[in-house]
């Protein structure tokens, strides 16, 4: 490797080192992102909304099959109509950027840029629900959203993100329930079928459910540091907007009835867990099935005769099959190899004069950096089977990672303990008192991540007072 391309690998900091600093370099070294003028936004650069947008459109189908339609709503939510759902306005005051001129002109009323678009939503369903025939409304969004962050991070927390929100009215709280669990499956499919990211699925804590809802479910992911990150969430509201805001409907008695609603978010933080779960020294490493380019093909000695012409041959041969590229820069071959490694790209294909001959091409790797030998007669079959091998072997990565990082405890010495040395999720009982949830929090920095819909009984007792317990709950830091 020569001092160049060695150079290029230095711009990394070591994950073991500095984790925080390995992930901004990673961010920037890998074009991602740029920082915006306004602290805690972000530019999100070409390589990084690719990225981002093969994730969007494969949730967007998945959307769209379960039968939801795409609607846009405003960005700008006036004050008084933000204030209509108590424990709502509560739970994001603090986090409301605020429009109070227009022009020149001071505003009669101070306009919120939306944190998020609950009550946007529930004044439409007030205006446009009369009749059970109405029902139900199954409507999504693609959009940005502004919170006023104290402590920002590209993706993990940004001032200013784009996500989708969903936002439903169902005729029957059964209706609701069934479509909150609906649409956390979908997210779990799509994170762990092509993020190659394994999740748990549970409830949130009533500490930690969404603010105005009457219920929250949880898809929770564990970085390589050991930290969980939430990494999409699905609410059932209840009827608790619709009394808010009147949102009422005539059902087939002509008895008037509140609706029962949901909602549910995925954003652009997924793309921190991408980063944080599969990455490493070298950089990024994209699962196949979200990668803008799942191979790219470096020639070698491209300056002698036939070499580039065979490349591009190559590549208009793959193009059906995969989604190919072709770097024919006067960069150095290692140069290339290096920057690919940084970008994640599955796969890098090497073509130099000898395999001309042998009529064969070199695969290599991100995930491995193991190399394979393959005659061109064979390529079309080979590729698409390497590109599955490597998506799959991503997620056992992961989940062996998770794996080795839970661990049981029984006693808050143990959680400490596990925390300090180990880190990664604890699982431990819980009397289902709020105040052990905060002194856990208090006394640790660990939060409740999700209770498992899938019961487990590791202990009789709270890990926490010692009183009898009720749940076992998955408790980590988090992002």
């Amino acid at each position: 490797m020569g001092k160049k391309n060695k150079a290029f690998v230095e711009k990394i900091t070591a994950m073991e080192d500095d984790f925080a600093q390995w992930y901004t370099d990673v961010v920037k070294q890998a074009e991602l992102v740029d920082y915006g003028q306004v602290r805690g936004t972000m530019i999100i650069k070409p390589y990084g909304y690719a990225i981002w947008e093969n994730i969007k459109d494969e949730l967007d189908r998945m959307i769209k099959a379960t039968g939801h339609s795409n609607v846009a709503f405003p960005l700008f939510i006036p004050e008084s109509l933000l204030q209509k759902e108590k424990d709502h306005v509560e739970g994001f005051a603090p986090e409301v950027a605020w429009v109070t001129h227009g022009g020149d002109e001071e505003l009669v009323e101070k306009i919120a840029v939306r944190p998020t678009s609950e009550v946007l939503f529930c004044d439409y369903y007030a205006k446009n629900i009369h009749s059970y025939r109405d029902l139900p409304k199954l409507y999504n969004q693609w959009g940005n959203v502004v919170r006023w962050e104290k402590t920002t991070r590209p993706f993990l927390r940004s001032s200013e993100f784009h996500w989708q929100e969903g936002h439903t009215a169902h005729a029957t709280d059964a209706d609701a329930s069934q479509e909150t669990d609906r649409m956390l499956e979908v997210y779990a499919d799509l994170v762990e079928k092509y993020l190659a990211i394994p999740v748990l699925r549970g409830r949130k804590t009533d500490k930690e459910k969404f603010a105005g809802a009457k219920y929250t479910l949880t898809i929770e992911a564990l970085m390589h540091d050991g930290k969980a990150l939430q990494s999409g969430t699905s609410h059932h509201f209840g009827s608790g907007f619709a009394e808010a805001f009147n949102i009422t409907y005539l059902d087939e008695n002509g008895k008037s009835q509140y609706v029962h609603q949901t909602s549910w978010g995925l954003s652009t933080r997924i793309m921190g867990a991408l980063i944080m779960v599969h990455g490493d020294n070298r950089g990024l490493v994209v699962p196949p099935r979200i990668a803008p380019t799942q191979a790219m093909i470096v020639p070698i000695a491209q300056h002698k005769e036939g070499v580039l012409d065979k490349a591009y041959d190559l590549r208009d041969q793959l193009q059906s099959i995969l989604r190919v590229d072709i770097d024919a820069s006067d960069k150095m071959p290692g140069w290339k190899f290096n920057e690919y490694e940084m970008k994640g790209i599955p796969v890098r294909i090497e073509m130099g004069p000898k395999d001309i001959e042998k009529e064969q091409v070199v695969l290599v790797r991100r995930d491995t950096g193991e190399k394979e030998f393959v005659a061109l007669n064979e390529l079309e079959s080979r590729l698409p089977a390497l590109l599955e091998e490597i998506q799959q072997n991503l997620y056992d990565k992961a989940l062996a990672h998770r794996n080795e990082k839970t661990t049981v405890a029984t006693t808050m010495d143990e959680f400490k303990q596990t925390l300090d040395e180990k880190g990664g999720f604890i699982k431990a009982m819980w009397c289902g008192d709020v105040a052990c949830e905060e002194k856990i929090k208090e006394e640790t920095t660990a939060t409740s991540r999700c209770i498992p819909f899938e019961a487990e009984k590791v202990a009789d007792t709270c890990v926490c007072c010692g009183k009898e317990a009720k749940e076992m709950v998955y408790w980590a830091k988090a992002y």
